[in-house]
């Protein structure tokens, strides 16, 4: 029987050698390493048909004397282990690559490429021994499951007044301002007495957002819901209304979706992309619109001393509920500048991450 050296190819990682022979149904196969020299002999079906294959190969740099070899009907798969990691320029000590050495395609990569795939396995295995040195939270998937259904009920809550707002503005076009309040307070009310969830679930350790940004917007909001509009009949008519509903319905029908799936470990990049990036003109302006309502809101406390504080005889009659209301404002332009701080350097973090993963 005639001996040929079969088709090899190889590829390498910083700290292994794979050779790929290319014989179908190897038998009798005599696989070792002596002298940093790799010895190959077996009986198969090569290039030129059922016969006896041998080659040598040996190693530019030293390598265990270990070899792991894989035989499936198609080919022979030989790991081998180098002594030191390290790149290496060629396979062999000879500079000349033998006739039947070929570069394996399907694994090579070149050295920057390697090193990328070696951080990301090093990565994910001090991931893996970093989380199973984390005790598990057996309350984790209820936990996981509350946040969900928490979210999904706002998301459809604020996607019901958004939706209906909107169709009415193309219906009725200036009309629909003047008695939004009257058909959305209700669906408003709701999702704004649930949104209070919002500042205990930071405060159990739910979630990871700080408890002020989000004590600041609920309360916000809750004073112009309840205090502003909700007390007011006369506020009730006013176009200011639809703006206000408007804007904080457009914020959350990307906001909740987005905490939505990130409960289930799903992300969509333009949904990432609009939730940490469209509150930027919207946010601003929707304490702009609370602002209009405030300050429109002042005379109409005045008159009716709604809310007024009693004061002893010789200081008045009452504190009109208007003067609070005043540095309520000053309070809320402050508190558009530590929650606008607070969503930027959650949107940099963010896209630094992302940037981080890419690269």
């Amino acid at each position: 029987m005639q001996t040929l050296t079969p088709h090899v190819y190889w590829a390498q990682r910083h700290s292994e050698i794979y050779l790929r022979v290319e014989l179908s149904d190897a038998q009798n196969l005599d696989l070792s390493i002596q002298d940093n020299v790799l010895y190959f002999k077996a009986q198969g079906h090569g290039a030129k048909g059922d016969n006896e294959y041998e080659f040598s190969l040996e190693f530019l740099e030293p390598v265990k004397p270990e070899v792991t070899h894989k035989s499936t009907q198609r080919q022979v798969n030989i790991t081998v282990k180098k002594q030191e990691c390290s790149w290496w320029d060629r396979l062999t000590m000879q500079e000349r690559k033998p006739v039947f050495l070929a570069p394996d395609f399907d694994r090579w990569l070149d050295e920057s490429d390697a090193e990328m795939e070696l951080r990301a396995k090093e990565e994910k295995i001090n991931k893996v021994s970093i989380e199973s040195r984390i005790p598990k939270d057996p309350f984790l998937n209820l936990k996981k499951g509350y946040l969900f259904m928490y979210n999904l009920v706002q998301f459809l809550g604020f996607s019901w007044i958004f939706v209906n707002m909107t169709v009415r503005l193309f219906i009725l076009q200036e009309d629909s301002f003047y008695d939004t309040f009257h058909t959305i307070a209700d669906m408003m009310y709701f999702c704004q007495i649930l949104a209070v969830a919002e500042v205990i679930n930071p405060a159990l350790g739910l979630v990871k957002t700080g408890v002020i940004p989000a004590l600041i917007q609920v309360v916000g909001r809750n004073v112009i819901l309840f205090v502003i509009f909700g007390s007011l009949e006369e506020m009730q008519n006013k176009a200011v209304v639809f703006f206000v509903f408007y804007l904080w319905s457009i914020i959350e029908i990307f906001r909740y979706p987005y905490y939505m799936l990130a409960c289930i470990d799903t992300q969509w990049k333009m949904l990432t992309w609009l939730r940490y990036t469209i509150w930027m003109p919207l946010y601003p302006l929707g304490v702009l619109a609370e602002a209009v309502a405030v300050i429109q809101s002042l005379p109409i406390f005045d008159e009716t001393r709604l809310y007024s504080i009693p004061l002893p005889k010789a200081l008045g009659q009452s504190l009109s509920f208007s003067y609070i209301l005043q540095i309520y404002l000053v309070l809320m332009f402050l508190g558009l500048f530590v929650n606008f701080r607070h969503l930027y350097k959650q949107r940099r973090r963010r896209f630094r991450s992302k940037k981080r993963k890419a690269n």
